[in-house]
């Protein structure tokens, strides 16, 4: 719903008249200066006495924060275990009542309850620095008023609401303004860059994040729908095992979700977003988040949190090609007290697919979640997440000639039967422990498994180009893929005489292990198919057990790493980030008899490899930050040449400039970067040995990234990007020297917008619009086909009232026929887009 906690509308009424805006301006500027020295209920005693001697005592810790109702107004009351509160400081600022303790200290989260009573928008309790603790109450029309009282196990804020005044006049221009706190479209901090809770405008390095608003007002339900809201992102695969995605010229080697990795073996898969918070994208090499990973950046997944409140969403989607998904989103505290919380999200989702098969896109997906406060600085909290999907067993298209096949999008090159299966299962865990208020540990575990299979007529070879006619066999995959990894770090604040410091210090350990993947290819019973007149089942499939293998291969990839990382603030305007992590792989890759090479064989290497980043920020004015950067990758291949050597692992390096605005205070970002990256060492198909790999050399992308996220003016957001992306291989044995990269586009634009209704009989009445524009592509790196570009327009419409929202999302408007993903190969990969979806929703929330 958009009026959750996170997106809570504010309402303020003003009036206006032409001649009372000099008056007003005196007044107010003469409440402000009486504000400022405003008590409640204390005597006309010294305060800078009182307060330093306040100060030097042992601070009181808050252990409790509770908001009750009143026939007046409402009690806000802290509760302590050890100690008197000292009387507040307070002060008033536009709509909002600030209360200042000396002498405490927050020993539980920030407390935040949004609109209480009636005239009441906001409660917010926070810890400040200097052992302060602030108590915000913000008023619907006005200032609230307050009266204070303390007892010996804690402090009570009597809260009475403000009444706005209003003067009436022959003339009154009546301003009626409608905002949010803050902007549902933006996301101010992540700690996907450095591990740490940090602004985005004070990170050196590109990052995008796509809130939990935005999936739900597009509606999306693939990580590829989703992704299209950042620049230079792109879906290069989405076949049977699952999608791939390439970021600034380059795949993206896995999915993390919470800052673990999912997988380590190239691959993305059907991911679950039902029960995530935000999708994050970090530009270029992440290796103090990931360790060894591709340059071109990578996605991480942040999973909804329990809350604090009762929480109860119910949703039903509809849609075309017999759409239905009903979905939960419960959450709450299980204890009274509130330390122990739990979430849960469940999904079961089933369509026709969109490509001609008999076999449907179905899945059931369960995710619990529990959060302990074990004590006043030590938190736990543990996962679980279960996914069985089903769906067809899909490689795409073929390429003929210099392009795709002209053929219709839902053709089956294959048996309308193809299938292929997979189940999931992550557990893990977070646990965190404070020290103080400037230092904390946190240890997590994150363990996933995935069982996969697949039975799928595959397209072995081109007979004639001209008249269609390829040749087709049997093909069978099952394999068993198991990550571990844990992770543990410090991370502490301190001062250099007046240089802050924030740094990090952490060690992960990474296993992951690829159990039996057993690739079983019928070469010696292919049979002739037509793509421009197929038939189907008239040729029988293979016996699983009977047809050759192709390859069964155990891979074991084991890792440490080591990282240290300093976030300096030289002055206030003037931050560095510099850090290095150190990473050292074994990698043992163990090859059964397969009838290619029907001796077995067993490689191991070891590598390892210091990744270093360093930039800086420098911000001009508080809204903009200018930047630059340079950062390093290390990536282990798993491909193996002729001799059964594995290859040397690929290395990337990045230099970016860029510039961060934060506009409408803060209600609306931009970012724009310029970047460099070099890749060396790349793996790819040994043309005169099949099965086999060699690296091609050297690859470098270069390009210009625009993104613009937020909300223009009331009820107005918007989400706009453009990418230009110059991907080329620079150093190649192949003859590929020159080329472009795989799948990637000169240029990218993606646009979505909506307005929502504010006021009036028709106030939650939601329109939405947007674009996605992707240029021609390449489909192999010898640039032999290409994929041709394409437009297409999306809209939605919506109605939200109390505690109820439906809403209308259309995907590719005008039915267009595209190539959304180019492909890895000539008869692999290369994906038709969804014809014309219509989704239609039902949420209810209480």
């Amino acid at each position: 719903m958009k009026k959750s906690l996170s997106g809570l509308r504010l309402f303020t009424c003003l009036t206006i008249t032409a001649g009372q805006i000099a008056a007003a301006e005196a007044v107010l500027g003469q409440q402000q200066s009486e504000a400022g020295s405003r008590r409640f209920n204390s005597p006309a005693l010294n305060i800078a006495t009182d307060w330093i001697a306040q100060r030097e005592a042992s601070p009181v810790q808050i252990t409790n924060v509770r908001v009750e109702g009143t026939e007046t107004g409402l009690h806000v009351v802290l509760e302590t275990l050890d100690g008197e509160l000292a009387s507040p400081i307070t002060t008033v600022s536009g709509d909002a009542l600030i209360a200042e303790i000396p002498n405490a200290v927050l020993a539980l989260d920030e407390f935040q309850q949004f609109e209480p009573i009636e005239g009441i928008a906001l409660v917010q309790v926070t810890e400040l620095s200097d052992n302060r603790v602030q108590v915000v109450i913000t008023g619907a029309d006005a200032a609230p008023t307050a009266a204070v009282s303390t007892a010996a196990d804690g402090l009570t804020l009597s809260i009475t609401p403000g009444v706005a005044q209003v003067d009436e006049a022959e003339e009154t221009l009546r301003l009626v303004v409608t905002g949010e706190e803050g902007s549902r479209y933006v996301e101010p901090n992540t700690a996907t860059a450095t591990r740490t809770d940090t602004p985005l405008r004070d990170i050196p390095q590109s990052i995008q994040v796509v809130p939990r608003e935005v999936i739900e007002d597009q509606q999306v339900i693939t990580l590829g729908d989703a992704l299209r809201n950042v620049s230079g992102v792109v879906r290069s695969e989405r076949i049977f095992n699952g999608e791939q995605f390439i970021i600034r010229g380059f795949n993206a080697s896995t999915a993390l979700r919470d800052g673990f990795r999912l997988n380590d073996g190239g691959r993305v898969g059907f991911l679950e977003l039902s029960n995530l918070e935000t999708i994050e994208v970090l530009k270029g090499p992440a290796s103090i988040l990931a360790g060894s990973i591709n340059p071109g950046g990578a996605i991480n997944l942040v999973t909804k949190q329990p809350l604090s409140e009762p929480f109860y969403n119910l949703e039903f989607q509809a849609g075309n090609r017999g759409l239905i998904s009903p979905s939960i989103d419960l959450s709450g505290p299980l204890t009274t007290d509130g330390r122990l919380r739990y979430r849960l999200n469940a999904l079961y989702r089933n369509q026709d697919s969109f490509r001609g098969f008999d076999t449907d896109d179905e899945r059931f997906f369960v995710a619990p979640t529990m959060s302990w406060q074990i004590g006043d600085r030590t938190d736990l909290t543990v996962y679980l997440e279960y996914l069985d999907d089903e769906r067809p067993g899909d490689l795409g298209l073929i390429a003929l000639g210099d392009e795709v096949a002209d053929v219709p999008g839902d053709l089956v090159v294959g048996e309308l039967d193809d299938i292929a299966r997979e189940e999931t299962l992550r557990v893990a865990y977070q646990f965190e422990h404070r020290f103080s208020d400037r230092w904390k540990l946190r240890n997590g575990f994150s363990f996933f498994r995935s069982d996969a299979s697949s039975e799928i007529i595959t397209a072995l070879s081109v007979l004639d180009e001209t008249t269609g006619d390829i040749l087709l066999a049997s093909s069978f995959n099952d394999s068993v893929e198991t990550a571990l990894d844990l992770q543990t770090n410090v991370v502490g604040e301190f001062n250099t005489g007046s240089i802050e410091h924030q740094v990090l210090l952490g060690v992960d350990l990474f296993r992951n292990v690829l159990d039996d993947n057993d690739i079983r290819f019928d070469f010696f019973s292919p049979f002739p198919f037509n793509v421009f007149n197929p038939v189907y089942g008239t040729f029988p499939r293979s016996d699983r057990e009977d047809t050759p293998l192709l390859n069964l291969q155990d891979i074991r990839d084991d890792g440490l790493g080591i990282y240290l990382q300093d976030q300096v603030t030289l002055l206030d305007n003037l931050k560095l980030l510099a850090g290095v992590r150190y990473d050292t792989i074994e990698q043992e890759v163990t090859s059964s008899p397969t009838f290619l090479n029907p001796t077995s064989s067993e490689s191991t290497i070891n590598e390892d490899a210091f990744t270093p980043r360093i930039g800086v920020v420098y911000q001009p004015i508080e809204e903009v930050s200018l930047y630059g950067s340079y950062s390093t990758s290390f990536l282990p291949n798993t491909a193996t040449t002729v001799e059964g050597e594995l290859i040397q692992p690929e290395r990337g390096k990045q230099f970016e400039i860029g510039a961060r605005a934060e506009l409408l205070e803060g209600r609306l970002t931009a970012n724009l970067a310029l970047f460099d990256i070099t890749k060396e060492n790349v793996a790819t198909a040994d043309p005169d040995n099949f099965g086999s790999s060699v690296a091609t050399g050297e690859q470098r992308s270069r390009g210009i990234e625009l993104d613009i996220a937020g909300e223009i003016l009331p009820g107005w957001n918007i989400i706009a990007n453009y990418a230009y992306t110059d991907a080329e291989i620079t150093d190649d044995e192949d003859g590929n020297e020159g080329n472009r990269l795989t799948g990637v586009p000169e240029n990218n634009v993606n646009l979505w917008t909506t307005y929502d209704i504010q006021n009036g009989p028709l106030d939650g009445l939601g329109f939405g619009l947007g674009i996605n524009y992707v240029s021609e592509r390449f489909g192999d790196t010898a640039n032999s086909f290409t994929a041709d570009d394409y437009l297409l327009t999306n809209a939605a419409v919506s109605y939200e009232r109390d505690n109820w929202r439906a809403a209308l999302n259309i995907r590719n408007l005008f039915d267009i026929d595209y190539i959304e993903s180019a492909g890895r190969t000539r008869t692999i990969g290369i994906g038709p887009g969804e014809p014309f979806t219509i989704v239609g929703s039902f949420s209810i929330e209480f």
